[in-house]
């Protein structure tokens, strides 16, 4: 039986790193995006992400809150800030040593989220 992406990259240990990384050395030291998450719960946030990390790498914590585009009523996020935080989770992932065809696969079935997260 073949792997999933979220037990190849090291499962639950390895995704809350990957989070943690994600917000504390990319997303809230990015000026063009951080602003979005001035008020928020960073603890239940990173929560809510693993979950939908381990949901692109295909992991059995799914993301069960608020639907994405409930999540995100009211911020009008743009393609740019889209783009930005694909990018710092690409980047995330490559920073634990992800390989670039696992990120890929994870960033397209992110990518199925874009309508339901921009201009709400």
């Amino acid at each position: 039986m073949e792997q999933t992406l979220y037990e190849k990259v090291g499962g639950e240990e390895a995704v809350t790193k990957v989070v943690d990384y994600f917000y504390d050395e990319l997303v809230l030291k990015d000026e063009s995006v951080n602003h979005f998450f001035e008020n928020t719960d960073m603890e239940k946030q990173k929560s809510h992400q693993a979950k939908l990390i381990s949901f692109a790498l295909g992991g059995p914590k799914q993301y069960s809150g608020k639907s994405m585009a409930k999540a995100h009523e009211g911020l009008n996020l743009q393609p740019e800030h889209f783009n930005s935080i694909a990018t710092h989770l690409h980047d995330a992932l490559a920073h634990f040593g992800v390989p670039e065809d696992d990120i890929q696969t994870a960033l397209t079935k992110v990518a199925t989220l874009k309508d339901d997260i921009l201009y709400k």
